[in-house]
């Protein structure tokens, strides 16, 4: 690993901001140039400086993917135009007959690509709730070829043991791959923790500002590096210039984000917890979370997503999402303004009811994307919104 990617060799925040780039050499520019090109000149057939179509590499994107890899301490990063794109970057280095354990509690896309696309390629796969080591364990008896995990996960944020979940898979000869959106590598750096692969929607929390769509893959194995490069430039599902430029720019400020993020969560998710009208509170930084042990020996923090189960029906519920004025009622998360989602009707509309239920995930559930406002008027905010949607 060379030291520009060692997490080791420069703080978080050094890293954040400067991995990956360079003052431009011709103009001396700080901020890495948006190289809006498609093709690159050569100086004789096959001789060029390392560049010739900008499906397959671009400046621009190189620096992103290099800024990420340093982040998450690996050597490798892939950039795909979105985090759906990146995952089936992942499924895609598979074959027909293969199989790939899933975890129980993931995003609706992930499992409606496995359901809906990616079994009519011939794979096949399973639900595992991997905070369950021994279903883990049994699961794995029958050969699978990746497991692929969440943690915390969308929306009911379970938190499963990362090195135990790997190693694990990895004595089975599978694959084992972190989706990290949630925790984000300034939280969690599920590398160092044994994983093969980890997979960010950079569309949330590295992006940061609700402005830009992408996807990225980062790996520390030169093999599954290089698949995932053809794939990248075989299927061309790639990152833009201008995309990767507004990436960076929300990396910079990550680690102070993410601090506000948890500090306004923190408090909020306490406040829910103690609130009349609240059935249960989803968040691993309260005590009686049952993997709040486990996050606090892998997160540095315990990150800016809540969700919450009202003691309602389902009318109420959505009476209550939409009651708010500050938390807008939207898909994704991660931005530095708060969104509230049902994710019933939202975000995982595509997993089945049963499914869902079956996992606790129910009806009348509510997910929080926490922000930067000032604490007050976010609980103000909910206050409001709670007293409609009771009155």
């Amino acid at each position: 690993m060379s030291e520009a990617n060692d997490p080791n060799a420069q703080g978080f925040s050094t890293r954040a901001i400067h991995a990956g780039q360079r003052p431009d050499p011709t103009t001396g520019a700080v901020m890495t140039p948006v190289y809006l090109t498609s093709t690159y000149v050569q100086e004789a057939p096959g001789v060029h400086k390392g560049y010739e179509y900008s499906r397959t590499h671009n400046p621009t994107r190189n620096a992103l993917q290099d800024n990420i890899a340093s982040l998450e301490g690996g050597r490798h990063g892939l950039a795909f135009g979105s985090g759906l794109a990146a995952t089936h970057a992942v499924f895609s280095m598979l074959s027909a007959g293969d199989r790939v354990i899933v975890g129980h509690d993931v995003y609706g896309g992930t499992y409606r690509l496995l359901d809906q696309v990616m079994t009519r390629q011939g794979l096949r796969f399973d639900v595992v709730d991997t905070t369950d080591l021994a279903a883990l364990d049994a699961a794995l008896e029958t050969p699978a070829q990746v497991v692929w995990f969440e943690t915390p996960t969308n929306p009911l944020l379970h938190v499963s043991d990362v090195a135990a979940v790997c190693s694990r898979a990895k004595a089975a000869g599978a694959i084992a791959v972190v989706d990290n959106t949630f925790a984000t590598p300034y939280l969690q750096t599920p590398l160092a923790l044994g994983a093969d692969i980890v997979v960010h929607s950079m569309t949330k929390y590295l992006g940061g500002h609700s402005d830009v769509v992408g996807g990225i893959c980062v790996t520390d194995d030169d093999d599954l590096a290089g698949r995932l490069a053809f794939l990248q430039n075989a299927i061309g599902a790639i990152i833009g210039p201008m995309d990767s430029f507004l990436v960076m720019r929300g990396t910079k400020t990550l680690a102070v984000r993410m601090e506000r993020h948890c500090d306004n969560a923190e408090a909020i998710a306490a406040w829910l917890n103690d609130h009349a009208r609240v059935r249960k509170v989803f968040y691993p930084g309260l005590e009686e979370h049952p993997g709040h042990e486990i996050a606090k020996g892998q997160m540095r923090r315990f990150g800016g997503m809540i969700s919450f189960d009202v003691d309602a029906d389902l009318e109420t519920a959505i009476r209550l999402a939409s009651e708010t004025k500050l938390f807008a009622l939207a898909e994704s998360l991660g931005g530095v303004e708060s969104l509230l989602d049902h994710p019933a009707s939202m975000t995982h509309g595509a997993v089945p009811r049963d499914e869902r239920v079956k996992n606790g995930f129910t009806d009348g559930l509510l997910r929080l994307s926490v922000g930067l406002e000032d604490l007050d008027d976010l609980v103000a905010d909910l206050e409001q919104a709670f007293d409609k949607a009771f009155a």
